[in-house]
């Protein structure tokens, strides 16, 4: 089988992944707003999605057009990160259990959640994100989609984090709890 092909695999099981979040995601803010849930950061959101699923859909189309033949220490190195991410990502899904969601939505009177990976890291989601961002296509040799994403992702983080960390700021007054990934 050809690298192109175990790359259409990799890929379609991550596009698995990401349904699975959606639904979980939508089951979730669900349950976030019927507690009263307020959802802020709306505005980045659609490039946020369409920036993800450019990055799925251009990693293949790199990988099919230019045809790269990495080596492969480095197609199983970034093959086992990639792995390790999304391991870290489930891990922060489970810890936050129906608070988390791919929105930032404040529920009142929930303490914030400080165990799992959130003992270590406010947000370490986006450390499987980033991760992620860098070997997911290097898989298969798609080093320009890695870069451009990488480069993208990293102007919408500082947005994205603004917008949660002030959600997380709320935490303070007695009244409200985010539901932030």
């Amino acid at each position: 089988m050809s690298l192109e092909v175990l790359f259409t695999v990799v890929i379609g099981l991550v596009g698995l992944e990401r349904v699975a979040e959606l639904v979980v995601s939508k089951r979730n803010a669900a349950w976030s707003f019927a507690r009263g849930g307020v959802e802020t950061g709306r505005g980045h959101f659609p490039f946020m999605v369409v920036l993800h699923t450019g990055f799925l859909v251009g990693a293949l189309v790199e990988v099919w057009v230019r045809r790269p033949e990495p080596p492969v220490v480095l197609v199983v190195v970034m093959l086992v990160l990639a792995v390790a991410s999304q391991a870290l990502r489930w891990w922060c899904i489970t810890t936050l259990g129906p608070r988390w969601n791919t929105r930032v939505i404040v529920v009142p009177g929930l303490a914030p959640v400080t165990g799992g990976p959130y003992r270590f890291l406010s947000h370490p989601n986006y450390v499987a994100v980033v991760v992620e961002g860098v070997v997911l296509p290097l898989i298969g040799g798609a080093w320009i989609t890695a870069l451009l994403f990488t480069v993208v992702n990293a102007g919408l983080l500082v947005v994205r984090l603004r917008v949660e960390n002030e959600a997380l700021a709320s935490l303070r007054s007695p009244s409200s709890s985010p539901a932030v990934t």
